[in-house]
């Protein structure tokens, strides 16, 4: 459990890329469960322990997972990630330079659920749902680059789609064109940051994930930083 944040009502977690939010078909134990588990251990508490999910990441994505522990602030989360009140910040590594050093990608996304896949379409198409991104290119590498980006929407592989619509497919993607996995299996798509009012308190809250444990990730964590 690498816990990077914890109060009274809200729980972050720097989730790794071979973990669960949630169970799901392959019947490995989610993060929720895990943590459950672990503020059980921590508080010595009797019976059962609350832990409220409140968004998703998708497995092979790592970084910041915000979990409610108590009923109060599941709610006013879940409607705060609803209406857009929690800013979200992505990091991606990406092998092509995007066309712009920063820009706004506008898509209409539709989902195929057999595939667990999504396309991304300029225009609209029956069955989609407007999908906005902002982008900026933030570090360079010999061969690759560093895009922070701005989630807008909340869709489904909305980042991994968007961005290999303009040919810039997410490093270790195959789902979405890049040609070979990375070692780890996940891909370098990383849940940098949230911002948000606390939904109990009303504080500003800032909470940054350090990234993955990868040669590549460090450079790039060490260079902005610097």
């Amino acid at each position: 459990m690498k816990v990077v944040y914890e109060d009274n009502h809200i729980i972050a977690v720097n989730k790794t890329c071979s973990e669960i939010v949630q169970g799901d078909k392959t019947g490995d134990k989610p993060l929720s469960e895990i943590l459950k588990q672990w503020l059980k251990e921590k508080y010595d508490k009797p019976g059962n322990v609350f832990v409220g999910v409140t968004h998703r990441l998708d497995r092979p994505v790592s970084g910041l997972v915000l979990f409610a522990k108590t009923s109060k602030a599941l709610s006013r989360l879940n409607e705060m990630f609803r209406t857009g009140d929690i800013k979200k910040t992505y990091w991606a590594i990406v092998k092509k330079q995007p066309p712009a050093e920063e820009g706004e990608l506008v898509h209409y996304l539709v989902r195929n659920e057999k595939q667990n896949k999504s396309v991304a379409y300029d225009t609209e198409k029956p069955d989609s749902k407007k999908a906005v991104l902002n982008y900026r290119v933030i570090g360079h590498s010999e061969n690759y680059f560093l895009l922070e980006i701005d989630l807008k929407t909340g869709r489904h592989h909305q980042i991994r789609c968007q961005l290999a619509k303009i040919a810039c497919p997410i490093r270790g993607d195959l789902k979405y064109g890049y040609e070979r996995s990375n070692k780890d299996g996940g891909i370098s798509l990383h849940a940098r940051k949230v911002n948000f009012i606390h939904p109990v308190s009303k504080e500003l809250i800032e909470i940054v994930a350090p990234v993955p444990e990868d040669v590549l990730w460090k450079l790039f964590e060490r260079n902005e930083t610097e």
